[in-house]
């Protein structure tokens, strides 16, 4: 027993010593624990809503007042036409589109039974199909209220004809895969980068590259290409999988997608050499890479809707370069989208990738002088 205290003693001092060890020990995992407390929650709330509404009049004013009035709902405004509707729900600045009849104030007054359209972004299943709910519920709210029948009034003279857009099955899959596909590409690119920009280190190579004539620009862009050719295969076999086992479709243009996978490589290769210039072993390279991976993916909309997240929240999620290729991998492949709607992601994407490849030369430039 004295042999394992004084053992004992050693190592707690030791732990004590290493500061960055006790903060990653307590720091990481209450902000985690806090943050996907926060962020992994499946309750939509604050849907975006626009309304197409040739009717313009009191009775149809009066029924979006009355879906509005829920805080569920946060009305983005009316459309002159179906088709500029639609153009919005593409671009993901609404969830939920309501088209009520030019005759619906007559049709009212004469106690005709009224059909309105709602038109549902259905890239997330889960999202469209509580969205779906909620508007049925303040639906048959309306008719209990129109007809003085408390409760609930499923046939009543209001009804709702609903149509889902880009995923009509409710393929809950299609979600899933194609905003895991985002995760994949960063996280392992920045653990492979660190990795390999590690081992160079702990061997002591990285010594021996001053002397070489190679500037410390070209000594990462040697090091990152080999490591950005394997990933791309990784990429082109997630495509794949996506494709022949859950049949995610490829409405969109693939060579598209690809810039953009290609965008988020270069982002997570950069990440993972920024990290391992920071650490001195791979044990702290590991710990720091804990502290930011699991929190880009929770935060990336990958999972659960960034809508569902706490409003305070949902800005945080603009600095994450998932949550903009997510956005990407699902308008190209299940909405057929175009560079015309995903030209801020792309832009982001971007300034993502060469300001942490700027960042990380110039920090492997530090080590090396």
């Amino acid at each position: 027993m004295k042999r394992f205290r004084a053992m004992f003693r050693k190592e707690v001092n030791q732990v004590r010593a290493d500061r960055r060890l006790a903060f990653s020990l307590i720091v990481p995992p209450l902000l985690q624990v806090l943050l996907f407390g926060f962020a992994l929650d499946v309750e939509v709330n604050e849907l975006r809503i626009g309304v197409v509404d040739p009717s313009r009049s009191a009775e149809s004013r009066e029924l979006v007042a009355s879906i509005t009035s829920n805080p569920v709902f946060q009305l983005r405004g009316y459309y002159a036409s179906i088709h500029e509707l639609e153009d919005d729900l593409n671009r993901g600045r609404l969830d939920v589109g309501l088209v009520i009849p030019v005759d619906f104030a007559k049709d009212r007054v004469r106690e005709r039974s009224v059909r309105v359209q709602l038109i549902l972004n259905a890239v997330n299943a889960n999202t469209a199909t509580i969205s779906e709910g909620y508007v049925r519920a303040l639906i048959s709210a309306y008719n209990a209220q129109v007809t003085g029948v408390p409760g609930k009034v499923q046939d009543g003279p209001l009804t709702a004809d609903v149509t889902f857009l880009y995923n009509p099955g409710l393929v809950t899959s299609w979600y899933i895969v194609t905003g895991v596909f985002g995760v994949l590409l960063v996280l392992n690119a920045s653990i492979v980068a660190v990795a390999a920009m590690i081992k160079e280190k702990e061997t002591g190579t990285v010594e021996q590259l001053l002397m070489t004539p190679a500037s410390s620009t070209e000594v990462i862009a040697a090091k990152m290409a080999p490591l950005f050719i394997l990933l791309l295969g990784m990429a082109t076999v997630v495509i794949v999988v996506a494709k022949a086992v859950f049949d995610v479709p490829m409405r969109g243009n693939i060579a598209l997608l690809a810039s953009a996978a290609a965008l988020c490589l270069l982002t997570g290769i950069a990440l993972g050499t920024l990290l391992s210039t920071v650490s001195a072993s791979a044990q702290q390279a590991q710990l720091l890479a804990l502290f930011i991976n699991p929190p880009m993916a929770t935060l990336s909309g990958a999972l659960t809707p960034i809508e569902a997240m706490p409003k305070w929240l949902q800005p945080v999620t603009l600095i994450n370069p998932i949550r903009h290729f997510g956005e990407i991998s699902r308008g190209i492949l299940v909405k057929g989208a175009g560079l015309a709607e995903l030209y801020p992601n792309f832009l982001a994407l971007t300034g993502f990738a060469f300001i942490l490849l700027a960042i990380s030369v110039w920090r492997f430039r530090k080590q090396l002088t």
